[in-house]
């Protein structure tokens, strides 16, 4: 998740943004505030990666908070003013939004901020958090949030990750490295090149197959390649 810091002196141009921010699944708003000196002590406390920044206000200005802040998180300017387009590159912000803010204009700059993020991570295709996943669809610009505790098994299927959760399977447009690399720390492992299960939903190991707890009749083929290392972690809790 991209966490954000809205500042700007009018609070009807930040409810118009905090509802934008919505929209965006891969946006997490941390705090929104009128007063640039407040918003300079929250990059100062909090983890905010990126700062939807207002240019004309009191005490600091937009142009000056940038470089007191100095590289920590990424700016997007919103102002009503085109005449700071110029200081906005030089400043390397990430885009120059003009008020009043079109959503699609939004839209368009935060999927811009996505993939400065996604080349800088080396991972193009999922944000992982503590709890859900955010994952490319099937199709471009579709964005899917899937709860970690809700994902029975994934499998892979060519230039696709599958994920079935609750009953239904959900395709992705991923692959199962970039998946292990997330879902590793939250207890999942990795059984067979074409699959990924949640440690939790395992029922019982019969030879070379897993059978799970939630999906009665699944049997999933532990792979060779695998074998040694999943026997391993059992073993661990084996009584």
């Amino acid at each position: 998740m991209i966490n954000c810091l809205i500042i700007d002196d009018e609070q009807p141009a930040i409810d118009i943004l905090i509802a934008y921010v919505e929209k965006a699944p891969y946006l997490n708003l941390v705090a929104s505030t009128t007063s640039s000196i407040e918003g300079l002590e929250i990059v100062n406390k909090e983890k905010i990666d990126l700062i939807f920044l207002d240019i004309q206000m009191p005490n600091i200005t937009g142009l000056e908070l940038i470089k007191a802040i100095n590289g920590k998180c990424k700016v997007i300017f919103t102002t009503a003013y085109n005449q700071y387009a110029l200081d906005g590159f030089e400043l390397d912000v990430i885009d120059y939004l003009l008020k009043p803010i079109p959503l699609d204009r939004f839209l368009k700059a935060a999927q811009k901020v996505k993939t400065f993020f996604e080349q800088a991570n080396g991972n193009n295709n999922i944000y992982a958090d503590q709890d859900f996943l955010v994952v490319q669809g099937d199709s471009k610009g579709k964005l899917i949030k899937l709860e970690i505790k809700e994902i029975d098994y994934i499998e892979g299927m060519g230039n696709y990750v599958a994920f079935y959760c609750n009953g239904k399977k959900i395709l992705s447009l991923i692959n199962m490295k970039d998946i292990e690399e997330n879902l590793l720390s939250k207890s999942f492992i990795r059984v067979h090149k074409s699959f990924i299960v949640p440690i939790s939903n395992i029922s019982s190991i019969d030879a070379n197959l897993i059978l799970l707890k939630r999906n009665a009749g699944v049997e999933i083929v532990i792979g060779r390649a695998y074998k040694e290392a999943f026997l391993e972690k059992m073993k661990r809790n084996m009584v």
